[in-house]
């Protein structure tokens, strides 16, 4: 059987959204091989992502699925298939960053445990990178166990990782938010990720905004957080913004999802623990330290449960 065309693929993707672009651009057939998971980090909480099943569906079939949904609905269905373990394999390791200072004549180094890359739906050779609103991405981040990232910690993200990509800006509008906009950027991302010959599974940053958490949430429960999108290492696009409501999901948004164990100067801690200590919490946040991290992200998300579905 001849091999479907991932051209006409993103074409006929663009078309549903009434987006013309040349077919001459395409991307690659099938992602590169996944890198094996590093040392540093207690691989144990990713065990808590189910088996993809063999049926799942690969990750532009599932795009074809859900390109006439948008915000909840479509969030329901992304929220779905992630909870249902259908996760590409390279996204099931974590990987040590390191944020590193000196006071006081004493080094503090703080080791945060990351997902690689962002959610994505599918297998290692045919995913899609899904942004979603803020109440779905905290719930999927809950069930596994996991927290959000702060800015300064996409900052060292950004810094440690070994695959770098420029972002990749697309003309603004109502198609930002359409599902054939995020699938065709996600095969851009492919396209440049292949031209450098960057196996996934690596430590990536640059190509996507992040969702993060900011002590603003809990005065601004109806908006979502978002920065990042490094060109440098201090450059980012977008600086830290609540300019939008919690259900408001673009293309360049992206969910990568941080382990609740951190380690300091090597010894075990918790995320909460770390972020609600005055000693500790602006190695992770400029903010102040944020007590009682559990119970204020509960309350935000029964909160943005309660939002009315047009918001």
């Amino acid at each position: 059987m001849k091999a479907r065309d991932p051209r006409r693929r993103i074409a006929f993707f663009l078309s549903l959204a009434g987006i013309c672009v040349s077919a001459a651009g395409g991307v690659p057939e099938a992602a590169p091989g996944a890198a094996a998971p590093p040392a540093g980090c207690d691989q144990r909480p990713v065990g808590s992502i189910p088996v993809r099943a063999t049926a799942a569906p690969a990750g532009h079939e599932f795009a074809q699925r859900i390109r006439d949904l948008s915000g909840i609905a479509r969030d329901a269905f992304i929220r779905s298939e992630l909870l249902a373990g259908n996760i590409p394999q390279f996204l099931r390791h974590l990987v040590p960053v390191s944020i590193t200072r000196t006071e006081a004549a004493q080094r503090v180094e703080l080791t945060v445990c990351v997902l690689p890359d962002y959610l994505a739906v599918g297998s290692d050779h045919d995913f899609v990178f899904v942004p979603m609103g803020l109440e779905a991405a905290l719930e999927v981040a809950g069930r596994f166990g996991f927290g959000l990232p702060t800015p300064e910690l996409v900052d060292a993200i950004y810094r440690e990782s070994t695959v770098r990509l420029a972002p990749l800006p697309l003309p603004p509008g109502e198609q930002m938010r359409s599902t054939a906009y995020f699938v065709y950027h996600n095969d851009l991302i492919a396209q440049q990720r292949s031209a450098l010959g960057a196996a996934v599974g690596e430590l990536t940053a640059g190509h996507k905004k992040d969702l993060v958490l900011s002590s603003r949430l809990w005065l601004m429960p109806g908006r979502v957080a978002i920065y990042g999108w490094h060109r440098e290492f201090d450059e980012p696009i977008q600086p830290l913004s609540l300019v939008h409501g919690a259900r408001y999901a673009d293309y360049s948004h992206g969910v990568r999802l941080v382990s609740n164990a951190v380690y300091v100067n090597g010894v075990r801690r918790t995320m909460q623990s770390v972020l609600a200590d005055s000693s500790l919490a602006h190695l992770l946040t400029d903010e102040g330290p944020w007590p009682q991290l559990t119970e204020r992200l509960a309350a935000l998300s029964a909160r943005l449960r309660e939002l009315p579905a047009a918001q």
